[in-house]
């Protein structure tokens, strides 16, 4: 029987790249692709995989935050879950101490193998029964990370003059600069030495989204959506800023109804 694969990424090289390692083992078929956290939730109940090749990070909802989604009672089969991510120490070690499956990007084939070995011995050994929840590993992990990250109210931006604390119900976005971010909070702007990608963990998703790779919104800053041709879109903000979206038109509609 072959290991029904989904893979989830939103890097489109990193997707690429993994599709290519997984046709070339005997007896894996890949359902499909989904480029972000929602779609894969979408997507899983529909195509029922044996294993979905989750990415840990990416815009919006991330690879713990689909686990978590997957893990409820009304579930009708829950996949094994095989976490890919780039040299993120604490992933590793926490994957490692619980002997959760999880790749190193860029990832090899020999890793990946030894994976599909694994799951496939797994999947030979699982009540059906344990289909319907999510490993007792993973639960821990889940749970410990809830209690790790605290709530952000405000954001320290340090310069050589000292540190500003702009609170994220001034924020109205964030703009990506490199290995920095620009905080736009009203007519001042902040930059940040950090990353989009470890800013967007620390902002809660019920207020920011990512709606394109340079820039996070808060949504209830927000005031309507321009289209501006067929596919291409704004946002429009009450600062007066407009942004290109590039994410899910669908999805960004349906965040703004309940902010």
């Amino acid at each position: 029987m072959n290991l029904r694969a989904l893979i989830v990424d939103d890097e489109a090289l990193a997707r690429e790249r993994l599709r290519r390692l997984l046709s070339e083992i005997p007896g894996v078929e890949i359902l499909g692709e989904c480029v972000d956290g929602t779609s894969a939730i979408s997507a899983i109940p529909k195509l029922h995989p044996d294993v979905v090749f989750l990415d840990v990070q990416m815009p919006g909802m991330d690879g713990f935050a689909v686990a978590k989604a997957l893990n409820n009672p009304a579930a009708t089969e829950i996949p094994l879950i095989v976490f890919v991510t780039g040299f993120d120490q604490y992933a590793v070690r926490a994957f490692e101490a619980r002997a959760l499956d999880y790749l190193l990007k860029p990832t090899s084939k020999t890793r990946l193998v030894e994976t599909v070995r694994r799951i496939r011995e797994r999947l030979k050994t699982t009540l059906p029964s344990a289909k319907y929840l999510l490993s007792e590993a993973l639960q821990d992990l889940l749970a410990e990370r809830e209690k790790t990250v605290p709530a952000v109210s405000r954001i320290a931006v340090r310069s050589n003059e000292g540190i500003v604390f702009v609170p994220l119900d001034e924020l109205d976005w964030v703009e990506a600069a490199g290995n920095y971010a620009i905080l736009h909070s009203g007519k001042n702007t902040h930059i940040l030495r950090e990353t989009m990608s470890a800013l967007e963990t620390q902002l809660p998703d019920d207020i920011f989204m990512r709606i394109s790779r340079s820039a996070i919104v808060n949504l209830r800053k927000t005031r309507g959506i321009q289209t501006l041709a067929p596919g291409d879109h704004i946002l429009l903000l009450d600062s007066g800023h407009s942004l290109p979206i590039t994410r899910s038109l669908r999805e960004i509609e349906d965040r703004l109804r309940f902010v």
